[in-house]
């Protein structure tokens, strides 16, 4: 059970996460995600909590309100898509096809 939390503040922290949705029921995990290069929250994340009745009490007073000057968009997450990495066709790793390597 995971809840997709976006139009997050880049300054927002996991603790911060964690205790507006302590107020709906227990918090079992947080995650934010990074950007690789720059190392910055991207602007979304996932809570965990205790049962699904908690996590719809939290997404129905949280979606849409208000917190750290944005307006929250809180839902059930979906799982994953397994997307496949495609390999560049021809050139170097970047796709540019003049570029070869002796």
């Amino acid at each position: 059970m995971s809840i997709y939390v976006g139009n997050l503040s880049y300054e927002v922290t996991q603790e911060d996460l964690s205790e507006i949705f302590a107020e709906y029921g227990t918090v079992n995990r947080v995650q934010l995600p990074v950007d690789r290069e720059t190392g910055r929250i991207r602007g979304f994340g996932f809570v965990e909590m205790s049962s699904e009745a908690e996590e719809t009490a939290a997404i129905e007073a949280l979606d849409g309100a208000e917190w750290m000057g944005r307006d929250l968009k809180v839902n059930k997450a979906k799982p994953r898509e397994n997307r496949e990495r495609r390999k560049p066709s021809g050139g170097d790793s970047w796709g540019n096809k003049n570029s070869r390597r002796y």
